[in-house]
Protein backbone atom coordinates (compact mmCIF):
# COMPACT_ATOMS: atom_id res chain seq x y z
CA UNK A 1 0.00 0.00 0.00
CA UNK A 2 2.96 2.36 0.44
CA UNK A 3 3.05 2.75 -3.34
CA UNK A 4 -0.51 4.09 -3.30
CA UNK A 5 0.34 7.21 -1.29
CA UNK A 6 1.76 8.77 -4.45
CA UNK A 7 0.04 9.14 -7.81
CA UNK A 8 -0.85 5.63 -8.85
CA UNK A 9 -3.56 3.20 -9.91
CA UNK A 10 -4.06 -0.26 -8.47
CA UNK A 11 -5.87 -3.26 -9.91
CA UNK A 12 -7.94 -5.29 -7.45
CA UNK A 13 -8.36 -8.92 -8.37
CA UNK A 14 -8.87 -12.05 -6.25
CA UNK A 15 -6.90 -15.26 -6.44
CA UNK A 16 -10.03 -17.26 -5.70
CA UNK A 17 -13.70 -16.61 -5.12
CA UNK A 18 -17.10 -18.25 -5.04
CA UNK A 19 -20.09 -17.61 -7.27
CA UNK A 20 -19.71 -15.61 -10.46
CA UNK A 21 -16.61 -13.63 -11.35
CA UNK A 22 -17.41 -9.99 -10.55
CA UNK A 23 -14.64 -9.08 -8.15
CA UNK A 24 -12.53 -6.88 -10.42
CA UNK A 25 -12.17 -3.25 -9.47
CA UNK A 26 -9.66 -0.42 -9.55
CA UNK A 27 -8.49 2.22 -7.09
CA UNK A 28 -6.19 5.22 -6.87
CA UNK A 29 -6.16 5.02 -3.06
CA UNK A 30 -4.96 2.48 -0.48
CA UNK A 31 -7.64 -0.16 0.03
CA UNK A 32 -8.65 -2.97 2.32
CA UNK A 33 -7.96 -6.42 0.89
CA UNK A 34 -11.67 -7.26 1.23
CA UNK A 35 -12.87 -4.27 -0.77
CA UNK A 36 -14.59 -6.49 -3.33
CA UNK A 37 -15.86 -9.17 -0.96
CA UNK A 38 -15.52 -10.91 2.37
CA UNK A 39 -12.50 -13.18 2.58
CA UNK A 40 -14.35 -16.27 3.83
CA UNK A 41 -17.16 -16.23 1.32
CA UNK A 42 -16.15 -14.26 -1.73
CA UNK A 43 -12.35 -14.09 -1.67
CA UNK A 44 -10.17 -11.10 -0.86
CA UNK A 45 -8.73 -8.96 -3.64
CA UNK A 46 -5.11 -7.87 -3.25
CA UNK A 47 -4.31 -4.50 -4.80
CA UNK A 48 -1.64 -4.61 -7.50
CA UNK A 49 -0.11 -1.16 -8.07
CA UNK A 50 0.72 -0.10 -11.61
CA UNK A 51 3.88 1.70 -10.46
CA UNK A 52 6.41 1.11 -7.68
CA UNK A 53 7.97 4.06 -5.87
CA UNK A 54 11.43 4.02 -4.29
CA UNK A 55 11.87 4.04 -0.54
CA UNK A 56 12.36 7.47 1.00
CA UNK A 57 12.73 6.36 4.64
CA UNK A 58 9.87 8.59 5.66
CA UNK A 59 11.64 11.73 4.48
CA UNK A 60 9.57 14.38 2.78
CA UNK A 61 10.70 15.50 -0.66
CA UNK A 62 10.31 18.90 -2.25
CA UNK A 63 10.84 17.55 -5.75
CA UNK A 64 7.95 17.84 -8.15
CA UNK A 65 8.32 14.28 -9.36
CA UNK A 66 9.70 11.06 -7.96
CA UNK A 67 11.14 8.46 -10.27
CA UNK A 68 8.91 5.42 -10.33
CA UNK A 69 9.09 2.17 -12.21
CA UNK A 70 6.29 0.13 -13.78
CA UNK A 71 5.21 -2.93 -11.83
CA UNK A 72 5.32 -5.04 -14.97
CA UNK A 73 7.36 -7.97 -16.22
CA UNK A 74 9.68 -6.36 -18.75
CA UNK A 75 10.01 -9.54 -20.81
CA UNK A 76 6.24 -9.80 -21.22
CA UNK A 77 5.92 -6.09 -21.99
CA UNK A 78 8.60 -6.35 -24.68
CA UNK A 79 6.83 -9.33 -26.23
CA UNK A 80 3.53 -7.45 -26.39
CA UNK A 81 5.17 -4.34 -27.86
CA UNK A 82 7.03 -6.38 -30.48
CA UNK A 83 3.91 -8.33 -31.46
CA UNK A 84 1.94 -5.12 -31.95
CA UNK A 85 4.76 -3.24 -33.67
CA UNK A 86 4.88 -0.61 -30.93
CA UNK A 87 7.57 1.02 -28.81
CA UNK A 88 7.25 0.61 -25.05
CA UNK A 89 7.66 3.64 -22.76
CA UNK A 90 7.59 3.75 -18.96
CA UNK A 91 5.25 6.75 -18.99
CA UNK A 92 2.41 7.65 -21.34
CA UNK A 93 3.60 9.70 -24.32
CA UNK A 94 1.76 11.56 -27.07
CA UNK A 95 4.03 10.05 -29.72
CA UNK A 96 2.36 7.63 -32.08
CA UNK A 97 3.06 3.90 -32.02
CA UNK A 98 4.05 3.86 -28.37
CA UNK A 99 2.61 1.73 -25.60
CA UNK A 100 2.69 2.62 -21.90
CA UNK A 101 1.80 0.83 -18.65
CA UNK A 102 -1.60 2.56 -18.46
CA UNK A 103 -2.45 1.11 -21.89
CA UNK A 104 -1.64 -2.38 -20.70
CA UNK A 105 -3.70 -1.85 -17.56
CA UNK A 106 -6.68 -0.60 -19.57
CA UNK A 107 -6.38 -3.59 -21.91
CA UNK A 108 -6.40 -5.96 -18.92
CA UNK A 109 -9.32 -4.12 -17.32
CA UNK A 110 -11.38 -4.43 -20.48
CA UNK A 111 -10.65 -8.14 -20.85
CA UNK A 112 -11.50 -8.89 -17.21
CA UNK A 113 -14.85 -7.10 -17.60
CA UNK A 114 -15.73 -8.99 -20.77
CA UNK A 115 -18.81 -11.21 -20.21
CA UNK A 116 -17.43 -13.66 -22.77
CA UNK A 117 -14.11 -13.95 -20.95
CA UNK A 118 -15.81 -14.36 -17.57
CA UNK A 119 -18.13 -17.07 -18.82
CA UNK A 120 -15.47 -18.97 -20.73
CA UNK A 121 -12.89 -19.03 -17.93
CA UNK A 122 -15.19 -18.96 -14.89
CA UNK A 123 -14.00 -22.28 -13.46
CA UNK A 124 -10.32 -21.37 -13.88
CA UNK A 125 -10.93 -17.94 -12.32
CA UNK A 126 -12.20 -19.62 -9.16
CA UNK A 127 -8.86 -21.21 -8.36
CA UNK A 128 -6.14 -18.76 -9.37
CA UNK A 129 -5.39 -15.21 -10.45
CA UNK A 130 -6.88 -14.29 -13.84
CA UNK A 131 -4.76 -15.11 -16.85
CA UNK A 132 -5.09 -12.50 -19.55
CA UNK A 133 -4.53 -13.48 -23.19
CA UNK A 134 -1.91 -11.63 -25.18
CA UNK A 135 -3.37 -9.12 -27.66
CA UNK A 136 -3.52 -10.60 -31.15
CA UNK A 137 -3.35 -7.46 -33.27
CA UNK A 138 -2.93 -3.71 -32.92
CA UNK A 139 -6.49 -2.71 -33.86
CA UNK A 140 -8.15 -5.04 -31.35
CA UNK A 141 -5.66 -4.01 -28.70
CA UNK A 142 -6.41 -0.29 -29.06
CA UNK A 143 -10.17 -0.94 -29.14
CA UNK A 144 -9.92 -2.77 -25.83
CA UNK A 145 -7.61 -0.11 -24.39
CA UNK A 146 -10.25 2.51 -25.21
CA UNK A 147 -13.03 0.48 -23.59
CA UNK A 148 -10.92 -0.36 -20.54
CA UNK A 149 -9.99 3.29 -20.12
CA UNK A 150 -13.64 4.32 -20.23
CA UNK A 151 -14.57 1.73 -17.58
CA UNK A 152 -11.61 2.77 -15.42
CA UNK A 153 -12.55 6.44 -15.53
CA UNK A 154 -16.19 5.68 -14.73
CA UNK A 155 -15.25 3.48 -11.78
CA UNK A 156 -12.93 6.18 -10.45
CA UNK A 157 -15.72 8.76 -11.00
CA UNK A 158 -13.39 10.69 -13.30
CA UNK A 159 -15.38 10.29 -16.49
CA UNK A 160 -17.52 13.19 -17.77
CA UNK A 161 -20.30 10.61 -18.10
CA UNK A 162 -20.82 10.50 -14.32
CA UNK A 163 -21.58 14.23 -14.37
CA UNK A 164 -24.47 13.59 -16.75
CA UNK A 165 -27.00 12.76 -14.06
CA UNK A 166 -29.77 10.39 -15.07
CA UNK A 167 -31.27 10.42 -11.56
CA UNK A 168 -32.99 13.12 -9.55
CA UNK A 169 -33.38 14.10 -5.90
CA UNK A 170 -36.60 16.10 -6.16
CA UNK A 171 -37.76 16.76 -2.58
CA UNK A 172 -36.46 19.17 0.06
CA UNK A 173 -36.22 17.97 3.63
CA UNK A 174 -33.87 16.92 6.40
CA UNK A 175 -31.68 14.79 4.10
CA UNK A 176 -31.32 12.33 6.97
CA UNK A 177 -31.30 8.63 6.19
CA UNK A 178 -33.84 7.06 8.50
CA UNK A 179 -35.41 4.23 6.48
CA UNK A 180 -33.94 0.78 6.39
CA UNK A 181 -32.32 0.43 3.00
CA UNK A 182 -33.38 -2.88 1.51
CA UNK A 183 -34.85 -4.16 -1.70
CA UNK A 184 -38.31 -3.14 -0.50
CA UNK A 185 -37.12 0.46 -0.53
CA UNK A 186 -36.60 0.23 -4.25
CA UNK A 187 -40.02 0.81 -5.78
CA UNK A 188 -40.50 -0.12 -9.38
CA UNK A 189 -42.66 2.61 -10.87
CA UNK A 190 -41.70 2.35 -14.52
CA UNK A 191 -41.76 -1.30 -15.47
CA UNK A 192 -41.06 -0.67 -19.13
CA UNK A 193 -37.88 1.31 -18.51
CA UNK A 194 -36.76 -0.51 -15.37
CA UNK A 195 -36.45 2.61 -13.24
CA UNK A 196 -37.10 2.91 -9.52
CA UNK A 197 -37.17 5.14 -6.47
CA UNK A 198 -35.01 4.85 -3.34
CA UNK A 199 -36.46 6.36 -0.17
CA UNK A 200 -34.03 7.65 2.46
CA UNK A 201 -36.77 8.88 4.84
CA UNK A 202 -40.53 9.37 4.86
CA UNK A 203 -40.44 12.36 2.51
CA UNK A 204 -37.27 12.18 0.42
CA UNK A 205 -35.98 9.83 -2.24
CA UNK A 206 -33.64 9.40 -5.18
CA UNK A 207 -35.65 9.01 -8.38
CA UNK A 208 -35.11 7.36 -11.79
CA UNK A 209 -32.71 4.77 -10.43
CA UNK A 210 -32.02 1.97 -12.96
CA UNK A 211 -32.66 -1.46 -11.50
CA UNK A 212 -29.36 -2.63 -13.00
CA UNK A 213 -27.53 0.03 -10.97
CA UNK A 214 -29.44 -0.76 -7.77
CA UNK A 215 -28.62 -4.48 -8.05
CA UNK A 216 -25.11 -4.14 -9.52
CA UNK A 217 -22.43 -6.18 -7.73
CA UNK A 218 -18.75 -5.59 -7.23
CA UNK A 219 -17.62 -8.79 -5.59
CA UNK A 220 -19.86 -9.52 -2.61
CA UNK A 221 -21.22 -5.98 -2.36
CA UNK A 222 -23.94 -3.98 -4.05
CA UNK A 223 -22.46 -0.46 -3.91
CA UNK A 224 -25.70 1.46 -4.52
CA UNK A 225 -27.26 -0.27 -1.50
CA UNK A 226 -24.20 -0.51 0.75
CA UNK A 227 -23.41 3.20 0.40
CA UNK A 228 -26.79 4.10 1.92
CA UNK A 229 -26.76 1.33 4.53
CA UNK A 230 -23.41 2.53 5.85
CA UNK A 231 -24.87 6.02 6.30
CA UNK A 232 -28.09 5.22 8.13
CA UNK A 233 -28.79 7.94 10.71
CA UNK A 234 -26.53 10.38 8.93
CA UNK A 235 -27.55 13.65 7.29
CA UNK A 236 -26.43 13.85 3.68
CA UNK A 237 -24.60 16.98 2.63
CA UNK A 238 -25.00 18.48 -0.83
CA UNK A 239 -21.78 16.83 -2.04
CA UNK A 240 -22.98 13.48 -0.68
CA UNK A 241 -26.17 13.73 -2.72
CA UNK A 242 -24.23 14.52 -5.90
CA UNK A 243 -21.73 11.76 -5.17
CA UNK A 244 -24.46 9.16 -4.76
CA UNK A 245 -26.08 10.19 -8.01
CA UNK A 246 -22.75 9.71 -9.77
Amino acid sequence: MKHMFSENIGLLTPRQFSGDFKHIFISKYPTDCNLTGTAKKFGSAPLIPLYLYPENNGQQTIEDTVERKPNLNQEIVNTIAKTLGLTYTNEKEVAENTIAPIDILDYIYAVLHSPTYREKYNEFLKIDFPRVPYPKDKNTFWQLVKLGGEIRQIHLLESPKVEDYITTYPKDGSNKITTKVAKKDWELFNVENGLGRIWINEEQYFDNIPLTAWEFHIGGYQPAQKWLKDRKGRTLEFDDILHYQK
